[in-house]
């Protein structure tokens, strides 16, 4: 259905100058779609680069954090406030020397998210089981207790493929939602 966003103040709200130029979301859209699909297909580089930049994330951080706290003088809690900065920096030059090792260990804890999340959708659903609908946490945590199960059973090696796969997948979903945003945008003109 197609709305004239004059007549819907709500929509005009929402949308903004979306309307007039969705051809930008549009192209946005069509380019993460595209990156995520070159990434579907390099997923091993797409993880190392994502270690890679996450260990300079923190070890910049880390060396920041470390120069602030030299310039407070007085504060009770700056032996703190080194540790943090030292144990930040630690961990950016472990992440970036052993990035493979990193994407092993933070998928492991992928897995283990995954399957505490699906045991508890599970439990939740069956506390709803008298609602109607009951059955889709149900499935969602079913689904979830797979993939983390999938992902132990691949372990080590899911570590190498999983981050970039993930990182491909959002783009991708992503990229998606920003296409339909837009024509949805060109729609209501």
């Amino acid at each position: 259905m197609t709305t004239n966003i004059e007549e819907n103040p709500v929509i005009a709200n929402l949308l903004g100058e979306l309307q007039h130029k969705w051809g930008w979301l549009l192209a946005l859209g069509a380019s993460f779609i595209l990156l995520g699909t070159i990434g579907l297909g390099m997923t091993f580089a797409l993880t190392m680069v994502s270690m890679l930049f996450f260990g300079f994330l923190m070890l910049f951080g880390g060396a920041f954090q470390l120069v602030q706290s030299l310039h407070c003088k007085g504060w009770k809690s700056i032996l703190l406030h080194i540790l943090v900065a030292v144990a930040y920096i630690i961990g950016g030059v472990i992440i970036i020397t052993k990035p493979m090792v990193a994407s092993s260990i933070i998928t492991m804890m992928l897995a283990a998210v995954f399957m505490a999340v699906g045991s508890l959708r599970i439990v939740m659903a069956f506390q709803l089981k008298s609602v109607k609908g009951w059955w889709l946490p149900l499935i969602s945590g079913v689904l979830s207790l797979i993939f983390g199960g999938m992902i132990v059973t691949a372990w080590p090696l899911s570590g190498m493929w999983l981050i970039g796969l993930l990182i491909a997948i959002d783009l991708i979903f992503h990229g998606w939602g920003y296409v339909a945003l837009a024509l949805e945008a060109k729609n209501a003109v």
